[in-house]
């Protein structure tokens, strides 16, 4: 064969096996650009692959470096209501808290039980705060501006958020773990000076923090759990003060005024 035109045959396969490898690169990076969390079933290996109908889908690996965009991805139900347990350890004793959120649009409501056997019950929109003890008409309303009286802080939880603000060198590990039957994305943050650290589980089906710990090196001293969520759509009637003043609006109506 002509060697000119053997040149131009040599030529024309490199030329089109470097379009082939950028299109093949072109294509590998959109893909990865897609973030696609596991459903709730129990999670298998990510790096097992899958030859099903999903495997067009890319879930995404989670470790040091990618569970901040991960969890950004995540968001809370609008309704949802959950009970939940704190326990605070110490040498030798512990204290538990049982609590029970729910949550509709801005608001946010926590029963809390006391060793006493009365309920603290707050209600709290992120600019108002109301408490007051028992279920009765009459009890004692105590408003004031929500402040540093958050949600979160309301129910004595951590937030997940958290994890977003952490320098990424905080995070000591990173991964997907099984509990009970949720499918959660774990976080555990290295020791600080003090010499405590943070674990995380959130539940990438519902997008709750659903437990937590806070350690002294390797002994627990905080735990907070809450794994089954109802995400049923709570009336009004649970956003009530004890005076009948409804602070949740529905169907775009103004809230009633106090009863007489």
């Amino acid at each position: 064969m002509d060697k000119r035109k053997l040149n131009g045959i040599t030529w024309a396969v490199l030329a089109a096996a470097i379009i082939l490898v950028a299109l093949m690169l072109g294509s590998s990076l959109n893909r990865t650009a897609h973030i696609t969390l596991p459903s709730s079933d129990p999670p298998k290996d990510p790096a097992a692959g899958d030859s099903g109908a999903g495997a067009a889908l890319t879930v995404v690996e989670i470790t040091p470096e990618t569970v901040q965009a991960a969890i950004s991805s995540l968001s809370r139900p609008e309704s949802y209501g959950r009970s939940m347990t704190v326990e605070y350890l110490w040498d030798g004793g512990s204290g538990t808290h049982e609590l029970y959120t729910i949550v509709r649009g801005p608001w946010t409501r926590v029963d809390r039980g006391l060793p006493d056997g009365n309920t603290r019950i707050s209600l709290t929109n992120g600019e108002e705060t109301y408490i007051w003890f028992g279920y009765g008409q009459d009890a004692e309303v105590t408003a004031l501006p929500a402040g540093a009286f958050s949600a979160d802080v309301e129910q004595s939880i951590p937030t997940y958020e958290d994890i977003l603000d952490l320098p990424a060198e905080d995070i000591l590990l990173a991964d997907y773990r099984p509990l009970e039957a949720l499918t959660c994305i774990y976080v555990e943050t290295a020791a600080d000076e003090a010499g405590y650290s943070t674990r995380y589980w959130v539940s990438v089906e519902n997008g709750l923090l659903v437990q937590a710990e806070r350690l002294l090196g390797e002994t627990a001293v905080y735990r907070m759990t809450s794994l089954y969520v109802d995400q049923t759509e709570y009336d009004a009637s649970r956003f009530t003060l004890p005076d009948g003043t409804v602070l949740l609006e529905e169907d775009g109506a103004e809230p009633m005024e106090p009863m007489n």
